[in-house]
């Protein structure tokens, strides 16, 4: 069976592969090692969110199709995310990283929603609709995507975000399409 899979991407210190920006883009092209990249969106430069001392973030989404089910998922892209030289146990939590992958959400084959609450796996990402950063990227690749707990479109989403003042424009600028 295939699943799509919607995959942001973040980076804010150099790795193996280059600069964030060229992290982000090394970690599109890894994605292809478990499926098809079908989308991707352009690179958003995002202002940090919690733990504000520390450079901004290169941001990005991706759309997959895999034959892989959500927690051999997760565990690749964590493989990924140490392929470029993240360890998160050692990291500051929402501190620097060269590479985090997130699982935001995942669908069987003719659309219907995946869900999951276990240990280190929640989906739909819990936080997804409260980051523009997320967002911003998503709804360039998929505007329409309804998510499947919230009721609302990704675009949706991204308005109510305006509304509360989260994350704003001036902190999430696309800078490479």
């Amino acid at each position: 069976m295939l699943y799509t899979a919607y995959i942001g991407l973040g980076s804010n210190l150099e790795s193996s592969a280059g600069t964030p920006a060229e992290t982000v883009m090394a970690a599109i092209r890894a994605l292809g090692e478990l499926g098809t990249v079908t989308a991707s969106s352009s690179l958003y430069r995002t202002s940090p969110v919690g733990f504000r001392e520390q450079p901004d973030f290169i941001n990005a989404v991706a759309r997959i199709e895999t034959s892989l089910q959500p927690r051999p998922l997760l565990h690749t892209l964590l493989a990924i995310e140490r392929r470029f030289g993240r360890e998160r146990q050692l990291g500051v939590p929402k501190g620097p990283r060269t590479l985090d992958l997130d699982l935001l959400l995942m669908f069987k084959a003719k659309g219907e929603p995946l869900s999951a609450k276990v240990p280190g796996l929640v989906l739909p990402h819990p936080e997804m609709a409260g980051r523009r950063f997320v967002l911003e990227p998503l709804a360039e690749v998929a505007p329409d995507l309804l998510h499947p707990t919230l009721g609302k479109t990704v675009r949706e989403l991204l308005a109510d975000l305006v509304a509360l003042g989260a994350n704003t424009g001036e902190e999430v600028l696309r800078i490479q399409a």
